[in-house]
């Protein structure tokens, strides 16, 4: 070590005239500068607090939710949402429009078939290249090889392009929420890597845990806005709750989806004979999701189901069932039809969102 302090070049060489004192105060400040750039043991694995408000809600979110909480709220959902005739050539639909505009006109669920498809040869020669498309999780009813229009369409409408669609939307519109329902076909590390492709999911993606949604309820939708934490995903799969996606048997309750061929079985009896739709827990409210569409989906049956029938069941039948409480999510097939009350799902849902 060299002594800034040696008066001349000659005096003292080979000598360190630094002191004991200030060797030693040296060797603990390099120490000092160590911890702090390595940082406490431990600290990395630390498990993050749950998120609180960036800033508080500005005027146009508390005008929009006020003080509800997620569980005080409904959503316009489609059932079978990418089965349209705008998004791919399908046969059978249920939906009229694409996920996008879907979205444009207010619906705020979706529910979506999630499959895994294997890359093709065979397909993509006998289709002349029109289906040529790479082993991926796409969006069927069925089977991604059997029935083209049917069990998939052409385009494949793969999950993480839908799903991007979703996260686009919500970046243009701040002040919305939006959840996604998976009928789920796929394993969890097949999930993953679709989770992985989209852009922008993980600053949206809301996490149940992060929140401490068991012990304080679930947060108020002003909260979701004012965090960002705008994208729920649920799964009817259990193994995924480590992706950010929820298991919809532990965090909601539902009805049997169907109306029966002939529409007139209206009972609200729940999907799960284990999870009751009155179901009562300590400290937390499941969601609600409210299935209203017949075995088969067409454009007359869904128009004489959506209006005062799907009013009427809400307050008749579902409910009561559920214990005094509302559907947090209305689920119809052709959301946009209705039997010319007056009434329409979307209607219904504003209905619903205006009870104090």
């Amino acid at each position: 070590m060299i002594d800034m302090n040696t008066p001349s070049r000659g005096a003292g060489r080979g000598r360190n005239r630094t002191s004991p004192a200030r060797r030693a105060g040296l060797r603990l400040l390099l120490c000092l500068l160590l911890l702090t750039l390595l940082g406490a043991p431990g600290a990395a694995a630390a498990t993050p607090p749950a998120p609180s408000p960036a800033a508080p809600p500005t005027a146009e979110t508390t005008a929009r939710w006020g003080e509800r909480r997620l569980d005080e709220v409904s959503f316009l959902t489609t059932h079978n949402s990418f089965t349209n005739y705008e998004d791919s050539r399908w046969s059978s639909v249920n939906q009229s429009e694409s996920v996008r505009a879907q979205l444009e006109g207010g619906v705020r669920g979706l529910s979506l078939d999630t499959h895994w498809y294997e890359r093709s040869t065979w397909l993509c020669v006998i289709s002349f290249g029109s289906d040529c498309y790479p082993s991926d999780v796409y969006l069927c009813h069925g089977d991604c090889k059997t029935f083209a229009g049917a069990t998939y369409a052409l385009p494949r409408q793969s999950f993480h392009g839908t799903l991007q669609t979703v996260v686009d939307f919500l970046a243009a519109h701040p002040q919305e929420v939006v959840t996604v329902f998976l009928e789920d076909y796929v394993d969890a590390e097949q999930l993953r890597r679709s989770l992985g492709k989209v852009r922008g999911l993980d600053g949206l993606l809301f996490r149940p845990d992060q929140w401490d949604v068991r012990q304080r309820g679930w947060p108020k939708v002003a909260d979701l806005v004012t965090t960002g934490r705008r994208l729920l995903v649920f799964s009817d799969r259990s193994d995924r709750e480590h992706l950010g996606v929820m298991y919809d048997r532990s965090w909601t309750v539902s009805n049997y989806w169907s109306l029966g061929d002939l529409g007139n079985d209206l009972a609200c009896v729940t999907r799960w004979p284990d999870v009751p739709l009155d179901r009562q827990e300590p400290g937390f409210r499941r969601l609600f999701t409210m299935s209203h569409h017949r075995n088969v989906p067409t454009v007359l049956t869904a128009a004489l189901d959506n209006g005062a029938k799907l009013r009427d069941r809400v307050a008749g039948q579902c409910r009561t069932a559920s214990g005094g409480r509302d559907p947090n999510f209305v689920s119809v097939d052709f959301h946009r039809l209705s039997d010319g009350s007056g009434h329409t799902p979307a209607s219904v849902v504003g209905e619903l969102n205006s009870r104090p």
